[in-house]
């Protein structure tokens, strides 16, 4: 996730970009840049880092004229440096790019603009489209737009500028957010993000998939994807600046949980092509696998939750025993680690000192590594051998969200591209089980049109003092991760437990009322856990259950349950935890807390 910012009309543009920028540098910091013509001149500033870098150095060489774009960034191709950085120019410097998303064609269109005589100085995806766009220019932009976008795939939100003609910019979307502001008296603004247009207008027209914008200082005309004029309603904003750069939530951590379907969706797209898997350089050959003889998944918190899931996936899929380790352990575990062990190393900001001193470990013994992270050229990526990357944007938020389920989806293709690679699988199986996951945002999103009822058992459990999680199999590793975004949100004491365990010792706990939280989607294990559930109940447990749409053996040892939609066994952690981290914050709100920002806890851990 990047934010871009355009404007075209009577102020400074550098002005108007610069502090659009700063109410989008939550979607992006690892660096910024900006494009300004000036006096039919293209000019253009990049520096890697905060945006204050960029602002820096304009207030020595300040840029002037009333038609610009500008970009910060969160890296997905190529590590975050001022090559890499945005707004990305044509080969002679005569049209500047800024995009927010992925081109998921871009090597194709890379290798296909090399043969006709392109040279490239990034590693970036957008710096195709600028050379697309000069490609197909003759004399008029806009129809150079249009050729350009119809060759690309993936998601894209573009603000164009070019000094060939200098009183124009050119705007697209789509499948990535992209707002347009109007004024007649100051002209039109290109956003991500509704807060880089409140200083301005708070007229705004929401674009859709394929709309394509082009204006100039006095007017804007809007053109669908058959290149149609068309008119668009105007929206007037009424929110509050604070509670735009949430999108209108009034937490990250709310925003975020909203945000997992898209940011699911940009997962699976980047590890696909042609709708096969494709990992690219973050996976290993069948050669390279055939002399790996053990695998170890090794993270921290959230991150070894998902893990955990992984290792499920791999022994299901590939027929390959992991084991998981807790990163803070691992190098104490003593553990048997040889040139024939690959370390899977799961990380949110790849800069987890735990998970960073296990990686080191692991290398020290010749072990090969591959890392999950979310964020391009963090310590662990850099250090790894193989990195795979999340794709789930800035995640404000301590409560880890989408930064969690985009880790499950990373994984699920890591393990198929080893079954497919190892002969482990058919790929007939494979191809359902993508389709399956393909599923998964639109199932989520129907878990989110109705929040009442997170929304009053947060209300019954708000002042309790102890919780209980429970489930079997995969659903215990959910039940941990429901457990930990409970208690690190809503400061009561929250434990898991396996649910089989319940008469060794932890029914001990259960009294009168005590709230309880059962998981149960497993097909083989539904009726323990509700074996389980109904001993609770039986000790004045108050029991809440998660399960599958349509399951009601629950109804009738639970007090409450929570539905979920179908999907496979292996992939139901994924829809599970959504209505845990629902719960985790409507009880965080229902308690007074700092959601986004937990008591004692920090977003990236490191320090040991």
């Amino acid at each position: 996730m990047c934010g871009i910012v355009g404007y075209c009309g009577r102020l400074n543009a550098q002005d108007v970009v610069i502090n659009g920028l700063e109410k989008l540098e939550y979607r992006g910091y690892d660096s910024a840049g900006i494009s300004i013509l000036e006096n039919s001149s293209l000019r253009t500033k990049k520096k890697a880092g905060r945006l204050i870098n960029l602002e820096n150095a304009l207030k020595d060489d300040p840029f002037k004229g009333n038609i610009g774009i500008g970009h910060t960034r969160w890296a997905t191709h190529g590590v975050p440096n001022e090559t890499n950085a945005h707004p990305h120019l044509n080969t002679n410097g005569t049209i500047s790019v800024v995009h927010n998303g992925i081109i998921e064609n871009y090597l194709d269109l890379k290798e296909f603009l090399i043969s006709e005589g392109y040279t490239f100085k990034s590693e970036t995806d957008t710096e195709v489209v600028a050379q697309l766009i000069d490609y197909y220019y003759e004399d008029d932009l806009f129809t150079a737009v249009t050729k350009a976008i119809s060759k690309l795939k993936g998601a894209y939100a573009l603000g164009i500028v070019s000094e060939n003609e200098p009183d124009k910019l050119i705007a697209v979307r789509h499948a990535s957010p992209l707002v347009l502001g109007v004024s007649d008296e100051l002209g039109t603004f290109i956003a991500s993000d509704i807060p880089s247009l409140l200083e301005y207008t708070r007229d705004v027209i929401y674009l859709d998939n394929g709309e394509i914008v082009v204006a100039d200082k006095d007017s804007y005309t809007i053109y669908n994807e058959n290149l149609e004029e068309v008119e668009k309603e105007i929206s007037k904003i009424t929110w509050s600046l604070e509670a735009a750069t949430k999108d209108g939530f009034e937490h990250f951590m709310i925003k975020e949980i909203f945000e997992q379907p898209r940011a699911i969706e940009e997962a699976i797209l980047n590890k696909m092509k042609d709708d096969e898997i494709n990992l690219s350089t973050g996976t290993f050959t069948k050669e390279e696998l055939n002399e790996i003889n053990q695998i170890y998944i090794v993270a921290c918190g959230t991150a070894y939750h998902a893990g955990q899931v992984g290792k499920f996936a791999f022994e299901q899929f590939a027929h390959i025993p992991v084991t998981t380790d807790i990163a803070s352990e691992f190098r104490y575990n003593s553990p048997f680690i040889d040139d024939k062990t690959l370390l899977i190393l799961v990380s949110q900001s790849g800069e987890t000192a735990d998970t960073l001193a296990a990686l080191r470990e692991g290398k020290k013994h010749g072990a090969k590594t591959i890392s999950i992270t979310n964020v391009v050229g963090s310590s662990i990526a850099r250090e790894t051998d193989k990195v795979l990357y999340c794709y789930a944007g800035p995640e404000i938020s301590v409560a880890s969200t989408k930064a969690y389920t985009t880790q499950l989806i990373a994984l699920y293709f890591l393990a198929l591209d080893f079954a497919k690679k190892l002969n482990k699988i058919s790929d007939e199986e494979i191809k359902n089980i993508i389709n399956e996951i393909k599923e998964l945002p639109n199932k989520i999103n129907s878990m989110l049109k109705d929040l009442d009822i997170y929304k009053n058992i947060a209300e019954e459990i708000k002042d309790s003092q102890s919780i209980f999680y429970l489930g079997r199999g995969l659903d215990f590793i959910s039940a941990k991760e429901g457990a930990l975004k409970l208690k690190e949100t809503s400061y009561i004491h929250t434990e898991s437990f396996p649910a089989g365990e319940l008469k060794h010792g932890s029914i001990a706990l259960i009294e009168d009322g005590t709230k309880v939280f059962t998981i149960a989607t497993q097909s083989k294990l539904v009726e323990k856990t509700a074996s389980n559930s109904q001993e609770l109940t039986s000790r004045g447990a108050h029991v809440y259950s998660i399960g599958r749409v349509g399951d009601t053996l629950l109804e009738k040892s639970a007090d409450k349950v929570i539905y979920v939609p179908n999907s496979l066994d292996v992939l139901m952690p994924v829809l599970t935890v959504v209505p845990e981290q629902l719960i985790a914050y409507f009880t965080s709100v229902a308690k007074g807390n700092d959601v986004d920002k937990p008591r004692n806890l920090a977003k990236s851990v490191t320090v040991e």
